[in-house]
């Protein structure tokens, strides 16, 4: 039978979130009725909230999170209940060109559920990126979970949903940071604090975290910055040239995308070194480089989805990483909040209070 659940609701462009009930359909074929657990608040949350992703409201906020599964529909074989899963919002769909090549990370059909939420007067929710998971429960494709060891608490493990994994990810599988290298990361909020640590797992020798608030490079050097340097009172791509005996970093992973922070990170890096895109632009921005530079200084220009991150294959990695306390996932965790608190937690965000809040359910 569908079950009634409290949850997040955004109704309309810029106005508070609030709490309401929804109603969750039973899962059909390929889907999956998951107990969230524990939910990140993440910036992309706060976009769909302001209409900057689309304008299809009501959303059903939330997509960072871990839970355990309740029920199945028809044809489910890689998850049942009782499991405890991360929730991740790109399912490889295994029969596209990328799927079929053997690049499932780039995967150009992922799915979500195909039945909808709904308010109780039946009014169809949009799930924030497939998910919807500041709820008591939410519907999901089963491809959408991944399981992993239930030892490990919700509140960190949901992490790797969204933002964490987006910024380990950026320097481990897009960037390919490896031993000895040097790396620069503009941008120190949670997903740039991530790819900080995944720089420290993969060997990097130097690792120079660029920001404007001295709060955030006091984190970053917790998470494994050598160097910081505030972007406010130093230019980055001098300072970064000169921690690097004059040349640039190997790699330099963009976290904040804006089109003047893409341009340090093309210039501090080295020749043929890499830069990384993982900061999400607005529509509107334009870059604007000069093609003999882009030639001349050779190495890679690459964007990155999620990470690149495979879930099947990152998830339970990183959370073993955590078990054996080689990765403090703890670390990301400023704050956990009840579903009540969600709106002044976007608050604490907007004003680089925080780190993550986590409703914990």
């Amino acid at each position: 039978m569908p079950q009634e659940v409290r949850a997040v609701i955004a109704p309309g462009r810029d106005e508070p979130v609030r709490v309401e009930t929804i109603v969750i359909p039973d899962p059909g074929p390929g889907e999956a009725v998951v107990q969230v657990q524990a939910c990140g608040v993440c910036h992309t949350d706060l976009h769909y909230k302001q209409g900057g992703i689309n304008d299809e409201f009501p959303f059903l906020l939330g997509h960072e999170a871990a839970g355990v599964v309740e029920a199945v529909g028809e044809g489910v074989t890689d998850v049942a209940p009782g499991d405890f899963v991360i929730l991740n919002w790109r399912a490889v769909c295994g029969q596209c060109r990328a799927c079929l090549r053997g690049r499932p990370w780039y995967c150009f059909d992922t799915h979500n559920a195909t039945q909808r939420m709904t308010l109780l007067d039946g009014t169809e929710l949009s799930p924030a990126l497939g998910i919807g998971a500041f709820a008591e429960k939410t519907l999901v494709a089963a491809g959408q979970c991944t399981k992993v060891d239930a030892s490990v608490s919700a509140s960190v493990a949901g992490l790797l949903g969204c933002g964490v994994m987006a910024g380990i990810g950026a320097a481990i599988n897009t960037g390919e940071v490896a031993r000895g290298d040097s790396v620069a990361v503009i941008g120190c909020g949670g997903v740039g604090d991530a790819a900080v640590a995944g720089s420290r797992l993969a060997g990097a020798a130097k690792i120079i975290a660029v920001d404007i608030d001295d709060r955030k490079l006091a984190k970053a050097r917790e998470m494994g910055a050598t160097h910081t340097v505030n972007s406010k009172e130093t230019d980055p791509v001098e300072a970064i040239r000169e921690l690097t005996g004059g040349f640039g970093a190997d790699v330099v992973i963009e976290a904040v995308g804006r089109p003047e922070t893409y341009r340090q990170a093309f210039y501090a890096r080295d020749l043929a070194g890499t830069v990384v895109l993982v900061g999400v632009p607005t529509p509107e921005m334009k870059l604007e480089l000069p093609l003999l530079d882009v030639f001349g200084r050779g190495g890679a220009l690459k964007s990155s989805w999620y990470g690149d991150c495979l879930p099947s294959r990152d998830f339970p990695m990183l959370i073993d990483l955590h078990l054996q306390g080689r990765l403090d996932l703890g670390a990301f965790v400023t704050e956990t909040i009840g579903l009540d608190e969600v709106e002044k937690a976007f608050e604490r965000m907007h004003h680089g209070d925080v780190l993550r809040s986590v409703v914990v359910l």
